[in-house]
């Protein structure tokens, strides 16, 4: 079936659909230990939507002057993750946060750095596309624009009206978003080293690995805390659940006045909730394939993986080594401890057999290139895992 979808997407035979058919079921193809994600009840998911949502994402027509797409900074190779601290938008304004890897997004209860509101991704997609703190996309106030360019494609006015017949093809923001955020649900990624040795294969991980498992997971280091479960975070929502967990922390990463105060071009989650107990807090980031998705933190601020355990964790808090100390406000799991070079380089080699090579890899999540798919499957692939 994977293979199917694959082939459809990138212009092999399949299942040739007019206007008028159906859109196809969609079936996850998940490993039996993974849950089901959860999908909003008004955007089901389908095949037609998901090759809609890949060309889209791909596309830097969705951006104000064709200079950015999605893809821009969220970058297959790289975990779909940007590389870059910050981002340039399209009016070259500098980004303020780094962007968040994609891998297992359809998991997450929340979208952003700092901002539970945003419940699902077809609220998130607004954000790149038409905020201006800071300008992304850059496509504020251009929204008809933005429809009269996809609407002269006639490769678009096909796929809209195959993938949304009940809105007959109509190229709207609603449509839009929907499509785009039913691609990014394909993107599951479940087919690490880890995943193999958590799930049977006892020789998944290397003696290095395994010791850093261990230190990962022991009440030394208390990593697990806050990275855990499904995607090594403390943020998960499935259709199993009755209710989404959530976690946004102060990691001590700033302290500007003694008194814990992040700088003031982002003050993390108090920004949205407006209470001073917030200062700091943002999302804990998944660790799937976090070997690929630096620099690291919000802004971007820590270069590699080794500096984030010995400059930063182990000095509970980078703050703590500037001049007005450890952060007060700190979450209370985010204390100093002792770990030497060899603990360290065992650590990484754990946080290394997170990537999953075949999520990399996989040509279902690249880009389409300029051939329209007018071959679609009858149903549909997502995360290759580990069984």
């Amino acid at each position: 079936m994977r293979k199917v979808l694959q082939m459809a997407l990138m212009g092999g035979g399949a299942l040739l659909l007019s206007a008028a058919a159906q859109p196809a079921t969609w079936h996850w193809d998940i490993p039996s230990w993974a849950p089901a994600p959860v999908v909003p009840s008004d955007n089901p998911m389908t095949a037609e939507k998901v090759a809609l949502g890949r060309r889209l994402f791909y596309d830097k027509r969705l951006s104000e002057n064709g200079t950015l797409a999605c893809a821009s900074c969220h970058l297959q190779n790289l975990g779909f993750a940007s590389g870059v601290p910050t981002h340039v938008g399209a009016h070259g304004e500098p980004g303020l946060r780094t962007p968040m890897p994609l891998a297992n997004v359809a998991y997450l209860p929340s979208y952003t750095w700092a901002n539970p509101q945003l419940t699902t991704l077809e609220k998130q997609m607004l954000i790149p596309m038409f905020g201006d703190q800071p300008v992304e996309l850059g496509m504020g106030g251009q929204e008809k624009a933005l429809f009269a360019r996809l609407s002269g494609d006639p490769c678009y006015t096909h796929l809209f009206r195959i993938a949304f017949p009940e809105a007959k093809g109509a190229i709207t923001l609603s449509t839009v978003t929907k499509a785009i955020a039913s691609f990014e649900r394909t993107l599951l990624s479940f087919d690490s080293p880890y995943d193999h040795s958590l799930h049977g294969d006892k020789t998944a991980l290397s003696p290095a690995a395994q010791r850093g498992e261990a230190l990962f997971f022991g009440e030394k280091l208390e990593c697990s805390h806050c990275h855990n479960g499904l995607n090594l975070t403390d943020n998960i929502r499935s259709a199993n659940m009755p209710f989404p967990e959530t976690g946004f922390h102060n990691t001590g990463l700033y302290n500007e006045d003694s008194k814990g105060a992040y700088p003031a071009s982002d003050h993390g989650l108090r920004t949205v909730t407006g209470n001073a107990d917030d200062e700091g807090k943002f999302r804990t980031e998944s660790l799937r394939n976090v070997a690929l998705t630096g620099p690291y933190m919000h802004d971007g601020s820590i270069a590699t993986l080794h500096d984030v355990l010995a400059a930063h964790y182990s000095k509970g808090g980078r703050s703590a080594t500037g001049p007005h100390g450890e952060n007060p406000l700190r979450d209370q799991f985010i204390e100093p401890f002792e770990i030497s070079e060899a603990e360290i380089a065992d650590v990484i080699a754990f946080l290394n057999s997170l990537t999953d090579q075949s999520f990399l890899t996989n040509p279902a999540f690249s880009d389409p290139g300029k051939t329209c798919p007018l071959a679609l499957p009858s149903a549909s692939p997502s995360g290759k895992g580990a069984q």
